[in-house]
């Protein structure tokens, strides 16, 4: 796409949800940025994102937006002339379609609804994976995307807290998606067990959950990164980068892993992998005691853990573990093709 005479123009992108959020959305990202080369392409996030927008390559700036859960913020902080360009990445609803229109965007691109009519697009599917998703969006528009194209690279800084660990990530934004905390134990107990190096990773508010998985697991309390807060984005990226494995349940830092290439273990509950899991590839194994044909037989945000992740048993986890693969110390990291959903257990 030409750039537009006068002034640099601008492209707003509507997300403001979680990292998991945030990284599924890295190629349509990533898309928008090449067929839109001399824009200023601004994200629509969390401020907490900030670091985590900067690694995707793609955002030349964040503007600070948030809503409760994963509502649609009531408005955005926008001054000077209207966008270029508007994309709703965050739904398919008339809310985030109103919320852009009343920023009077040049064009906006948008899954389409009958609730405004106004807004052309594809319809909207509710059994795609995420990354298809928002390249099919773009796709309509005569946009090219590529699923694949969704690894990022951790910020220079530090070195790792514990190279070579596995990180165990107990916590989630949901009880649904929450395996029991003496199951991450009784892991971590046995991999350390076996010589491995063990933490705990834990975000804000967590720090209870991951210090009685640590405490349980006969592991030291100097185990247990992050919980009274957010382990700073590029302290976690360093620390996933250089790690064993990642075991974790369907949350952001299972995204973090696949987006790094970092081994990991995934556990699946109310909603399918072939929705949110990681490619099917070696470095990654999503656990999952369901149907396909059914890719959302749960509540993703309900109070109790769903069914199906509590039919996850520990001897699961660790063979499961035991099933990935050694990367080469003198080689990167490089999965076989994949494919965009995830792989049952």
């Amino acid at each position: 796409m030409t750039r537009p005479a006068g002034p640099r123009p601008r492209l707003l992108v509507l997300r403001a949800l979680g990292l998991g959020d945030l990284l599924t959305a890295v190629p349509a990202l990533r898309a928008l940025r090449r067929s839109h080369p001399g824009y200023e392409l601004l994200l629509a996030a969390p401020g907490r994102l900030a670091e985590a927008a900067a690694a995707t390559g793609a955002i030349d700036r964040l503007l600070p937006t948030s809503a409760p859960a994963r509502a649609v913020p009531h408005r955005i902080d926008w001054t000077g002339p209207p966008p270029e360009v508007a994309v709703d990445l965050h739904g398919n609803g008339p809310p985030s379609h109103r919320l852009l229109s009343a920023l009077r965007p040049g064009r906006t691109l948008a899954y389409a609804h009958p609730d405004t009519p106004q807004v052309p697009g594809p319809l909207w599917r509710d059994d795609e994976h995420e990354w298809v998703r928002w390249c099919r969006l773009l796709l309509w528009y005569g946009i090219p995307a590529d699923p694949g194209d969704r690894r990022i690279t951790a910020p220079e800084g530090s070195g790792s807290p514990a190279p070579g660990a596995v990180v165990l990530h107990p916590g989630a934004d949901a009880a649904a998606r929450r395996w029991p905390a003496e199951r991450f134990a009784a892991v971590g107990r046995a991999l350390a067990a076996t010589g491995h190096r063990v933490v705990v990773t834990a975000g804000a508010d967590e720090a209870p959950l991951a210090h009685e998985v640590a405490r349980a697991a006969g592991l030291p309390r100097s185990a247990v990164l992050g919980g009274d807060a957010d382990v700073p984005f590029a302290d976690l990226a360093v620390l996933v980068a250089r790690a064993r494995a990642v075991v974790v349940g369907d949350t952001g830092l299972a995204h973090l892993a696949t987006a790094l290439g970092t081994p990991s273990v995934v556990l699946f509950g109310p909603v399918a992998p072939r929705l949110w899991g990681p490619p099917r590839c070696d470095l990654h194994q999503a656990l999952w005691y369901g149907s396909d044909a059914t890719p959302r037989p749960g509540d993703a945000h309900g109070r109790v853990p769903d069914e199906r992740l509590l039919a996850i048993s520990v001897a699961d986890v660790l063979a499961a573990v035991g099933r990935l693969p050694r990367p080469a110390a003198s080689a990167p990291r490089r999965p076989r093709p994949t494919t965009p959903t995830g792989a049952a257990g």
